[in-house]
Formats: structure tokens, C-alpha cells, sequence
């Protein structure tokens, strides 16, 4: 498990943010794309860890794998929303498949997006943020 941080500041927002995906590049890629929009951005690599750190850090979004070696996304977003109830959690994939996103929605997450779309990640994260500044 491991946590970095990161103090910048987006159009006046600050946010937390917790990756949780088992590829260190991917989680690195996101953290490098991701980083101007958050001020702290904690990271795990299984959704095994995802409960534990969401409780430590209580992030604003967290951005989950579906596919993880212990305990896969779909099941780690059905535990965080059972114990974290108002938890944002986007699924961010390489599967684009109509299941899977019916099952991310039905576990909980309220976005689901293809790693080769990170444009979407940002434009959801940036509108979600401005929603709670209001």
C-alpha cells in the first residue's frame, strides 16, 4: 500500500482521490494526468486495501480496477458503499463491456470509464467537485 500526496490547486477546488488498481504504471499514469485537479491522492494496489485507506484518508472520489488480483473492484465498491454509503467511486477500466458497467452500477459506482478515455475521468471529477462547492 502506499499513499503520496500532491498540493496543487484546480479552479479553486481542492479534492482527495484514492486509486485503487493493481498496474503501478496505471496508477502512476493517473496520478500524472489527475494530479492538478487533487491535493492529496492516496493509492492502493488490490481492493482488498480500498476499505482501510477510504476510512484513513476519506477521499472526495475514488477511482477503482474492476479486474485485481485478491479482490476485484466490483466487489471492493459493494463493500465501501455498504460501509461508506456516500462514497464516489468510478470505475476506471479496461473493459468496455454493457455488464460489467451494469454490474459497476449496481455495486454502487456512479461512473464508469475506459482507461483509454482519462479525458472523460477528468471532465467527471472536475464536474463532480464544482457540484460540491456550491
Amino acid at each position: 500500500m502506499q499513499a503520496s500526496l500532491s498540493r496543487q490547486k484546480y479552479r479553486g477546488m481542492f479534492m482527495k482521490l484514492l486509486i485503487v488498481d493493481d498496474s503501478q504504471p496505471m496508477r502512476a499514469e493517473l496520478k500524472h494526468f489527475l494530479g492538478d485537479l487533487a491535493e492529496e491522492i492516496a493509492e492502493c494496489d488490490d481492493g482488498s486495501q480500498a476499505l482501510a485507506v477510504y476510512a484513513e484518508q476519506q477521499p472526495d472520489w475514488v477511482l477503482m480496477d474492476i479486474m485485481m488480483k485478491e479482490v476485484d473492484g466490483l466487489t471492493a465498491t459493494r463493500q465501501l458503499k455498504t460501509s461508506f454509503p456516500d462514497a464516489r467511486i468510478m470505475i476506471v477500466t479496461g473493459y468496455d463491456d454493457v455488464d460489467l458497467r451494469v454490474a459497476a452500477q449496481s455495486a454502487g459506482a456512479c461512473g464508469y470509464v475506459t482507461k483509454d478515455n482519462l479525458q472523460e475521468v477528468r471532465r467527471i471529477l472536475g464536474e463532480g467537485q464544482a457540484a460540491t462547492q456550491h
